[in-house]
């Protein structure tokens, strides 16, 4: 050796690339792979978000189905049972208020909220399908349509999120949630007569003008809903994410569903 650190790396770094040129690679050791070997890696399916541990649509997709299944189930018992329809209304508005605000989603809590939500929507519905033979399943239908329209516009691109739309839908919101909290108050204490309170008032068309206004902050929530988990996938966020997409759509098509409902009976009454 000459003493010198510099030449000495020098000499160093020109062996190791000779080396190099000898094996691309880089490894003196490495295995090589024949020709069907390789075909039959490039054969293998591309990794799915349980392989990577990152969240796909196809996630939310399967958890959504999960949660309205078990919305299903819960509707199934509040019919028979509809004096569970308060106790399902109560739990569900805790867990989900509970879920909305948790940083992270809770698998057993999001479950636990569609059951609820399907008591409440069980009792609920046989109640005003008792009174209104059929309307049960005309509102089924028409939430179906609904989301379905607003699915293929916000895929055509027709329909997305603006920043003006979202300060009405915010604005919106907020009046939305004073009104429902006043006309919850008013008939809990007597103060206003009629089965849906406020919204019986001037023959129903108070309900009817606040129940399509509802409906339609309701398609532009899923469409902030299908924003926010395309986003989320595009990220790669974790896996357990797509909880929280399937949480807000389920969120979302059982509010669509309780107005639609709303509406209908209304029409109804008339």
């Amino acid at each position: 050796m000459n003493g010198n650190p510099i030449f000495d790396s020098k000499n160093q770094a020109q062996a190791w690339g000779t080396k190099q040129s000898q094996n691309p690679v880089g490894f003196q050791n490495a295995p090589q792979m024949s020709a069907s070997q390789l075909e039959d890696m490039y054969r293998q399916p591309s990794a799915t978000g349980a392989d990577t541990g990152r969240m796909t649509i196809g996630d939310v997709i399967n958890k959504t189905i999960l949660t309205l299944a078990l919305v299903a189930v819960g509707a199934g018992i509040g019919w028979m049972f509809p004096a569970l329809m308060l106790v399902g209304a109560i739990v569900g508005l805790v867990l989900g208020l509970v879920n909305a605000f948790k940083k992270m989603p809770s698998p057993p809590l999001i479950l636990a909220y569609a059951l609820a939500e399907g008591l409440f929507l069980g009792g609920l519905s046989q109640a005003l399908n008792s009174l209104y033979p059929g309307v049960a399943v005309q509102a089924l239908v028409a939430s179906i349509a609904v989301a379905a329209t607003t699915l293929a516009l916000y895929r055509s691109g027709k329909y997305r999120m603006t920043p003006k739309l979202n300060k009405m839908f915010f604005v919106a919101m907020i009046g939305m949630l004073v009104f429902s909290l006043l006309n919850f108050v008013l008939m809990l204490t007597g103060a206003v007569d009629g089965m849906f309170g406020l919204r019986s008032a001037g023959g129903g068309m108070l309900g009817l003008a606040i129940g399509v206004l509802a409906v339609l902050l309701a398609t532009y929530a899923l469409v902030s809903d299908f924003t926010m988990i395309e986003d989320l996938s595009n990220r790669g966020a974790p896996a357990i994410m797509a909880w929280r997409g399937a949480f807000g759509l389920t969120m979302t098509l059982i509010w669509m569903y309780v107005e639609i409902l709303r509406i209908l009976s209304i029409l109804r009454e008339q």
